[in-house]
């Protein structure tokens, strides 16, 4: 890291300006809110005259990520649970009581279309957010299926802010979760975290510091239930941006089973713990006994290498989007680090031509 030119190897291998995109989170979240309300969409009044059981959310990897941002926030504060569907099948439990909300960023992501389509032949009202494709065609095709047009001209994961923003804005009109937020002043905030972990024009960001360690160790993400969709995210975004595997724990759960293999391993066994760099996510809302047994699990952590990155904010909304900016920035500058273009995804793009030639 001495000798890296974080400027120069930015400059040369983030084909697809994930750094521009990141820069521009914060905004994508306003817009994103701005674009969803019933003066611009009358059936949503409409639809949320229904006496819905629940949502059911379609989607696969970024798409989907919403979605468990969404589960999490109605478990604290909604009227109905979210369950978040990554397959071509819909669950049997499913009945037309509740909502489907179908997303897709390209709108041609097969999982998402097949399990739409089974759901609106069951009798569904969907609701689609993407950015065209066969996913968006739907809404032409069928009565009780409606559109919200996303933002392309990016990769999906770095969307999240177009998607979610409208995804947010739609639960709040439909009254699923309640609109009591202070959005100007979270986005301001969160617009100086965007701008504080901005490694190429803040190079003093403790961020660099961190890859440092992660460049060589491997990696654990530890967080309470309620940040699980953090942790998810982060995954993902190490493994699509950095190339990165990364493990995740989620207490109050690991801490009756995965605990003991945390402090019971020995160097010679597959997987040292000792030599992982450890993430503990924390936010301002922890339970406070899930805090005691965070300062007990920092407290006997088997590796030298652990740090705390708290999801600042009044609210746990703000604190997941405070973290996946955290999380958006240090995995674009691991992968940077590894001479990887952050956008490259070939092994995805791959899978997805031979799944296409399987149907010809």
């Amino acid at each position: 890291m001495a000798d890296f030119d974080i400027n120069q190897i930015a400059s040369t291998l983030d084909s697809e300006d994930m750094i521009g995109f990141t820069r521009a989170f914060v905004e994508d979240i306003r817009k994103g809110l701005n674009a969803v309300n019933v003066d611009r969409y009358p059936w949503i009044e409409e639809i949320g005259n229904g006496q819905w059981q629940g949502v059911l959310a379609l989607g696969m990897g970024g798409s989907a990520a919403g979605g468990d941002f969404l589960s999490s926030i109605c478990d604290l504060k909604g009227s109905i649970p979210v369950i978040v569907q990554r397959d071509y099948v819909i669950p049997a439990w499913w009945n037309e009581q509740w909502l489907v909300i179908a997303t897709s960023h390209s709108g041609n992501t097969e999982e998402a279309i097949e399990a739409a389509e089974i759901a609106l032949k069951s009798g569904a009202t969907v609701i689609v957010i993407s950015t065209g494709g066969i996913l968006s065609g739907l809404a032409e095709l069928h009565y009780n299926c409606y559109l919200i047009p996303s933002i392309g001209g990016q990769p999906p994961r770095s969307a999240f802010g177009h998607i979610f923003g409208r995804q947010l804005a739609l639960f709040r009109c439909l009254g699923i979760i309640p609109n009591d937020n202070d959005d100007q002043a979270m986005l301001t905030r969160l617009q100086a975290v965007v701008e504080e972990y901005d490694f190429i024009n803040n190079q003093e960001s403790d961020l660099l510091e961190l890859i440092a360690y992660m460049e060589t160790q491997p990696i654990a993400l530890l967080g309470p239930s309620e940040l699980n969709p953090a942790l998810i995210r982060f995954k993902n975004q190490l493994n699509e941006n950095s190339a990165r595997f990364a493990r995740i724990g989620v207490y109050p759960e690991m801490n009756h089973n995965e605990s003991v293999a945390w402090g019971g391993v020995g160097d010679d066994a597959d997987f040292n713990v000792g030599e992982n760099v450890i993430l503990f996510l924390t936010w301002n809302g922890m339970h406070s006994r899930v805090l005691k047994r965070l300062e007990w699990m920092i407290a006997h952590t088997p590796s030298d290498m652990a740090w705390r990155i708290h999801g600042e904010g009044e609210t746990l909304l703000e604190a997941l989007l405070h973290l996946c900016i955290v999380m958006d920035w240090l995995s674009i500058a691991l992968g940077l680090v590894h001479g990887k273009d952050p956008s490259s995804i070939d092994p995805i793009i791959s899978l997805k031509k031979f799944l296409a030639d399987q149907q010809n």
